[in-house]
């Protein structure tokens, strides 16, 4: 399947499960040595509470608009 085919609303779902899955990583990923700064991690971690809570954030149009999709 090809994201021309998704639904607007299995588009968000993809790009919520996306974020989830990449903040997450970000936050347990030791393998690379790096370490994030505290106050970064606090961000990224409310960041995804807020996310599980239903809390939405920039509406998708919007940012298709910036990165000039028509929608």
């Amino acid at each position: 399947m090809q994201v021309k085919d998704l639904t607007v609303e299995e588009l968000k779902l993809l790009i919520q499960e996306t974020v989830t899955e990449t903040i997450q990583s970000l936050l347990i990923d030791s393998e690379e040595n790096k370490q994030l700064k505290p106050e970064v991690k606090q961000q990224l971690l409310d960041s995804l509470q807020r996310t599980r809570s239903g809390e939405r954030g920039i509406p998708p149009e919007e940012v298709a608009k910036k990165l000039g999709l028509n929608w």
